[in-house]
């Protein structure tokens, strides 16, 4: 047994999409991402895709009967989200580093401050 729930009128494909969904969003995240990175796509283009494909899969995508429009919606919206949030994830790894720089300066002028020699 593999686990899976098979849900009526699914189609082998759509089981398949459905159980690799997952990896398939970070697949097209990764490449947009570079995409993004190179220049080749405008971030605010990222942040307008991902604001129609949420909204389609929030709007249609959740109530539809065919599976593979259900999974197809879903991957459209967490691939695009997780592009909109690598710059935002970027950004706070860059904040944490440069508090860690502040707080190993403030230790460091202590330190020297304290030296008595």
């Amino acid at each position: 047994m593999t686990g899976l729930v098979v849900e009526h009128r699914e189609s082998l494909f759509s089981r398949r999409l459905r159980r690799r969904r997952a990896q398939i969003a970070v697949g097209i995240a990764a490449v947009e991402g570079v995409l993004v990175l190179v220049g080749v796509v405008s971030w605010w283009a990222v942040v307008a895709a991902a604001t129609v494909s949420v909204a389609a899969y929030v709007g249609a995508g959740r109530w539809q009967l065919s599976p593979g429009v259900r999974t197809a919606t879903w991957l459209a919206a967490v691939s695009q989200l997780v592009v909109v949030l690598v710059p935002v994830g970027i950004a706070l790894v860059g904040l944490l580093a440069l508090a860690g720089l502040v707080v190993i300066a403030v230790v460091a002028l202590t330190v020297i401050l304290l030296d008595r020699r």
